[in-house]
């Protein structure tokens, strides 16, 4: 199982919230591009960038974290926070993202989505479905909509979606413990997913067992910061 370690960015500097509750920020690191070539130097592939002021503000603010992130290492990156529009699509693929992330704007704009997916190729586009319950969560974990977890993957699943991350809000940030249960049903209902467990994760053991389970990749954030995990 691939650890796919995160930066979450908030003016530019490493952050955590715990429950995506700005007001519960803590600022780990000045440097994410440090943060980030450290994680190149253990041996490791990939990395989960947020800009989490591009979330508040529905439009990416953090452009030039990616763009020197990318200057300095060979990471691929999946790149996700504000991207509401194909310009800004444009934008993060040309600063050097592997991926785009995507979660409000699959709920409230399958059409422009959907187009997307034929403009820049489907194998771009990471699906993230947080959870509140087994409902989905968007906007910054706000606002919840009447779609359980199964239907919101089924519906881009049949668009072409291979790589889902799932992460359970009431386990963001708290190293309690990740979603097991619950992703082990995802990982039975769509048994040919990339899936990505995330929020909750504080142990080696954790990684075991979602492992056990059948993730293929865990993202991995506060345990590192506080050295849960090194």
């Amino acid at each position: 199982m691939e650890i796919i370690p995160a930066i979450d960015i908030i003016g530019g500097k490493c952050v955590r919230l715990t429950q995506g509750d700005f007001n519960q920020k803590k600022i780990y690191h000045e440097d994410p591009v440090l943060v980030a070539s450290q994680f190149e130097e253990a041996g490791l592939r990939r990395l989960h960038l947020v800009d989490l002021d591009g979330a508040k503000a529905g439009k990416v603010q953090n452009l030039q974290v990616l763009k020197n992130i990318m200057a300095a290492t060979k990471l691929e990156i999946d790149f996700g926070g504000g991207i509401k529009t194909k310009e800004s699509i444009d934008e993060v693929l040309a600063a050097g993202a592997s991926f785009i992330t995507v979660g409000s704007i699959a709920v409230k704009d399958k059409e422009s989505l959907v187009n997307w997916f034929d403009i820049f190729g489907v194998e771009k586009f990471i699906l993230g479905a947080d959870v509140i319950g087994k409902n989905i969560a968007i906007h910054g974990w706000t606002e919840t909509v009447e779609k359980d977890v199964f239907s919101f993957i089924e519906e881009y699943h049949s668009a072409g979606i291979r790589q889902v991350f799932c992460t359970d809000v009431s386990k963001d940030g708290k190293l309690e413990g990740p979603s097991t249960e619950l992703y082990k049903e995802i990982i039975s209902r769509f048994p040919d997913l990339f899936f990505i467990a995330s929020g909750g994760v504080s142990s080696l053991e954790d990684l075991a067992e979602l492992k056990a389970a059948g993730g293929r990749a865990a993202i991995v954030g506060k345990a590192r910061y506080e050295q849960r995990i090194t």
